[in-house]
């Protein structure tokens, strides 16, 4: 479960965590839903590990979440829950979709 990290519009910096699940045999399943936090730089391990226990939550404890977007159909239908302290316009929507379809269609990107 790697973190994408990267600025939507001109000054707001976010970090998403796929919520993913493994499988008996280690594969991972297809992510369809992105936890998106807002990025206040360095965060240390133990944060980064707080963040992805949160993952299974009901209800996310970081002042720093801004909700989720859960991939319907990949493309075509996406959906915003604004649950968190901050909620994202629609606009930073599309881009926050934007840069997860990027990742998503390149894979190796998360490798360099």
């Amino acid at each position: 479960m790697t973190p994408l990290f990267f600025t939507v519009g001109a000054d707001l910096p976010v970090m998403v965590i796929p919520n993913t699940e493994a499988h008996l045999d280690g594969h991972a399943v297809l992510t369809y839903t992105y936890n998106i936090y807002r990025d206040n730089g360095f965060e240390d391990a133990a944060t980064l590990k707080l963040k992805e226990k949160e993952l299974l939550l009901d209800k996310k404890t970081s002042p720093n979440y801004m909700g989720y977007i859960t991939f319907e159909r990949p493309g075509t239908l996406f959906t915003y829950t604004a649950d968190g302290n901050h909620d994202l316009s629609t606009e930073e929507v599309k881009e926050v979709i934007d840069n997860i379809s990027h990742y998503r269609d390149h894979p190796g990107l998360l490798d360099v």
